[in-house]
């Protein structure tokens, strides 16, 4: 399937909805990742190279996703792609929460950490939704019609 293929012909209000969130909420992340990389470095795992430049980039990727989502024809690559992002960035996040890294000087509760952690999951499954590429779990049982 090409990057422009998109299964679902015409998305629900509220599939838009969440898009429009999503897109903001990536976008907003974006912005703060290259304005504002301090704490982003601070909970980037040690293997990681060139720290600086990866969280630029991510910054980046954040925002261009974001703007995909908005393109119909690029939506499908978008929501793909922001869902491997978030599957990439997670070592950050476990980094995070398992060494107790303070940020701007403050340390996170794992009330923060644990939900963080396993929302993931949803987050991944959230940019494959409102991308198109997936319909689950909202898929309409054709054999009932």
């Amino acid at each position: 399937m090409s990057a422009s293929a998109e299964p679902v012909a015409r998305q629900s209000p509220v599939r838009t909805g969440f898009r429009w969130l999503l897109a903001l909420i990536y976008f907003a992340a974006g912005v703060i990742h290259i304005r504002s990389p301090g704490g982003f470095l601070a909970i980037t795992p040690g293997w990681v190279p060139y720290p600086e430049a990866v969280v630029f980039l991510t910054g980046v990727a954040e925002m261009a996703g974001a703007i995909g989502l908005m393109v119909p024809r690029l939506r499908y690559a978008a929501g793909i792609g922001l869902a491997l992002y978030a599957l990439c960035v997670w070592p950050a996040n476990i980094n995070h929460a398992l060494n107790d890294i303070a940020v701007g000087g403050t340390r996170l509760p794992w009330s923060y950490h644990g939900p963080r952690l396993l929302l993931q999951p949803v987050i991944i499954w959230w940019a494959l939704w409102v991308g198109g590429v997936t319909d689950w779990p909202f898929r309409r049982n054709r054999a009932a019609r």
